[in-house]
């Protein structure tokens, strides 16, 4: 195989969830499995599903996904400016895993100029040490009202002066339409930069296309570089948004509120990919099932998703639950509100003042300025009792009351979360908690599944990311074809 001709190169999309993520992900595994030494870097990210880092810092999970496709530890370095969004205006900006302040989007324009700064010297982190940087870029570079102070498309690629590809979904209609008008959009020396498009997610005859492709390449004067599959049944990561469709599997339900603020969903990855259970989301106007478990999400303002949830009635569903035997597990912000109050003293999550939770736990939360960013390990202390566990911790609060003597976890000597004396209600700040195999088979048996086959989220995970990389490989040697100034040299 010919040497990749790129130091870096930065993948941009003509609108969100148009297939970055996953794109930089398959070119990491393929780089990988090349021999060149390769990381993943996006410069800004705006997600409300994030991962701890081996520096003990916060990151976009996309990013943790493609350094496991690249074989190497996820770093802050690679997503140096994370936005967790906590309204509809305003968001937690950390800067190199940490939180820097909470800004409206205004102020977060200013600051972009400081950013910039964050980012560029992550950027040279990374290039110093590795062969190869692969660049995820965010929403759409064609977003006219956010060029000035760009960091996230065609700022940073000017900036590093990298070559870009633009990648579009076919599966959503409009195709050429996306193409043509986001190079249209771009100014002459940024579509100089754009070295060609990829076609996501085709299903079909593609000979039915040639014609389309054909006009795309003589109107834009681009090669379309690869047209790729639509791939089913991939177990990945979600950078952000919830799963739209939901695949009915097992017989034992578990319900699991969307929050507007809903944070690490991916928490439920390995129990959506388990034979025996039927998982679904319950968004606002959904009247609630009935459910063997009912599980409250992490949450980027506990606050006020607990009057969302009092207000869409899921309070009264969850006391009716609980009548009938069921089971509640809360994670994070979800074991927050299962405890007698939620004060924001301090003004973290909004206006200070306090919340009275579901009062299911005998405990209080009290919110910090102060993040709490962990990898740990443990074990069960519900089902199977040497049921190893590990996760990751990332919240601003405490939480304390006579619930924690009777912990869910132990982690590394400690009793982490509650229980409820009567075993119906659990609480954990731990997230992940399913991820493991053997936890996962003693939380569901705990639940009332019992003798559930273990699920091993990891492999899976590979297996998808080599499903991944391999259909992406005509794209990988069409890049290794191709003539450009951007090369090595």
């Amino acid at each position: 195989m010919a040497e990749f001709p790129f130091h870096t190169l930065m993948i941009q999309g003509t609108t969100s969830d148009a297939g970055k993520s996953t794109l930089a992900a398959a070119l990491c595994r393929l780089l990988k499995k090349d021999g060149v030494s390769v990381a993943p870097f996006k410069p800004q990210n705006m997600a409300l599903n994030s991962a701890v880092t081996s520096d003990g810092g916060e990151i976009g999970r996309a990013q943790a996904l493609q350094a496991q496709a690249a074989g190497i530890a996820p770093h802050t370095d690679m997503n140096p400016v994370l936005l967790k969004p906590s309204s509809d205006t305003g968001a937690q900006v950390i800067v190199h895993g940490k939180v820097r302040a909470d800004m409206n989007a205004r102020d977060y324009h200013r600051y972009k100029t400081e950013a910039m700064q964050a980012v560029l010297q992550s950027y040279a982190r990374l290039r110093a040490q590795y062969a190869c940087v692969i660049v995820e870029g965010a929403g759409s570079p064609a977003e006219i009202n956010l060029r000035a102070r760009d960091i996230a498309n065609m700022g940073f690629a000017e900036a590093v002066d990298c070559p870009v590809i633009i990648v579009a979904d076919i599966d959503r209609g409009g195709v050429f339409a996306h193409l043509t008008g986001t190079l249209d959009c771009l100014s002459e020396s940024e579509r100089a930069r754009v070295i060609g498009f990829v076609i996501n997610r085709f299903r079909g005859d593609i000979s039915l296309l040639q014609a389309g492709l054909d006009w795309l390449e003589q109107r834009t004067g681009k090669p379309v570089l690869a047209v790729l599959p639509y791939l089913h049944g991939l177990h990945l990561d979600a950078e952000d948004a919830v799963a739209a469709t939901q695949e009915v599997k097992g017989d034992f339900r578990i319900v699991v509120p969307v929050f507007p603020r809903i944070s690490n969903h991916t928490d439920f990855d390995a129990l959506r990919a388990h034979p025996g259970v039927d998982l679904r989301f319950i968004g606002p106007g959904q009247p609630v099932p009935p459910a063997d478990l009912i599980i409250l999400p992490g949450s980027k303002n506990t606050r006020g998703d607990l009057r969302w949830l009092r207000e869409h009635g899921w309070e009264a569903a969850i006391a009716r639950h609980l009548r009938y035997g069921g089971k509640v597990i809360g994670i994070c912000g979800g074991f927050q509100m299962l405890g007698e109050s939620v004060d924001d003293p301090h003004g973290v999550e909004g206006a200070p003042g306090s919340s009275a939770g579901l009062g299911l736990l005998a405990m209080r939360t009290e919110l910090t300025r102060d993040k709490r960013l962990l990898q740990v390990s443990g074990h069960c202390a519900v089902g199977d009792r040497s049921a190893p566990v590990r996760g990751y911790e990332i919240h601003m609060g405490v939480s304390s009351g006579a619930a924690l003597a009777r912990p869910a976890f132990v982690i590394e000597g400690r009793g982490e979360g509650a229980q409820s004396a009567d075993g119906q209600i659990l609480g954990s700040y731990l997230h992940g908690m399913f991820d493991t195999p053997q936890a996962l088979g003693a939380l569901l048996d705990w639940a009332g599944l019992a003798g559930a086959e273990p699920v091993d989220l990891d492999a899976l995970r590979e297996v998808s990311l080599e499903r991944l990389a391999e259909s992406c490989r005509p794209l990988y040697e069409a890049l290794q074809r191709l003539p450009t100034r951007f090369g090595r040299t």
